[in-house]
């Protein structure tokens, strides 16, 4: 689980400073519009940079910018993966880094006709927020993955809830939804504390994940691609990550195999209803 390519690494990897959304441990369809954003870390795209429409469309305020149908019921507090006996799987992406190779990566996964999740972190979206909407216009769900990503299991109860909320605020502003999913940083699972806190700020299941092929130590394409043929199957979560050049090489390669094993790349949400 889930620009020739030649040309797609020329672009992202000149100039591009690759922030990548590492856990900091040994781990842990149609057409979309074009993609609309900023290379620049110090401001929000313009439309004029990025050919990204002057006024993209915006949810309503108070109005969900997504209408997932709803989860059944029974799901466990923390989510690791979903049935096994359905032929797809979940792409899940850590939502921080520079942004072409973002938008690249979501075009690869439209261009395949698969969607994914993208499990944001506050901070990234206050630098680039026009990325919640290109996600979103994408037909891709978007989450909470905290506002800076720091370790929230080794936080207190009140730095915890601040690094949910200021996530789910940011989510709000920019979507008029704070998203249905929640993925805690630096850590595959969740502790108590954490899940709890998670359920009080409107998220009832923690996001976790069953396949980590480690893409954000950066081991070349070729060795993520290898590490999720081996691991993914039918009802698999799996870990990626935004802001790494190896993961976008490798995505079709990824998409291929899947397609040949007659699996089929959607949304968690899609996955588990």
């Amino acid at each position: 689980m889930s620009i020739s390519r030649r040309n797609l690494l020329q672009v992202t990897a000149s100039g591009a400073l690759l922030a990548g959304c590492s856990d900091g441990r040994p781990s842990g369809a149609a057409p979309a519009p074009a993609p609309g954003t900023s290379s620049s870390p110090s401001s929000p795209a313009s439309p004029a940079s990025t050919g990204a429409p002057s006024s993209p469309p915006h949810a309503p305020a108070g109005e969900p910018a997504t209408s997932a149908p709803p989860l059944p019921p029974g799901l466990p507090d923390q989510i690791e993966h979903g049935p096994r006996d359905r032929e797809r799987l979940a792409l899940t992406f850590h939502g921080q880094g520079e942004p072409a190779l973002a938008t690249a990566l979501l075009a690869e996964a439209e261009k395949a006709g698969a969607r994914v999740t993208v499990l944001a972190v506050g901070a990234w979206l206050d630098t680039y927020p026009r990325l919640a909407r290109r996600i979103l216009d994408g037909g891709h769900e978007l989450g909470n993955h905290t506002q800076t990503h720091g370790d929230i299991g080794a936080m207190d109860a009140a730095a915890a809830t601040a690094e949910i909320e200021g996530c789910a605020r940011r989510l709000t502003e920019l979507t008029g939804s704070r998203g249905r999913w929640f993925r805690p940083s630096q850590a595959r699972m969740a502790t108590p504390l954490v899940v709890r806190l998670a359920r009080e700020a409107g998220y009832p299941h923690v996001l976790s994940y069953d396949v980590d092929p480690l893409d954000y130590t950066d081991p070349g394409a070729d060795r993520v691609r290898a590490a999720v043929a081996a691991q993914a199957r039918a009802g698999s979560v799996v870990s990626l990550h935004f802001g790494h050049s190896g993961t976008v090489a490798a995505l079709p390669g990824i998409l291929d195999d899947l397609h040949r094993r007659g699996l089929r790349a959607v949304t968690t949400s899609e996955l588990l209803t």
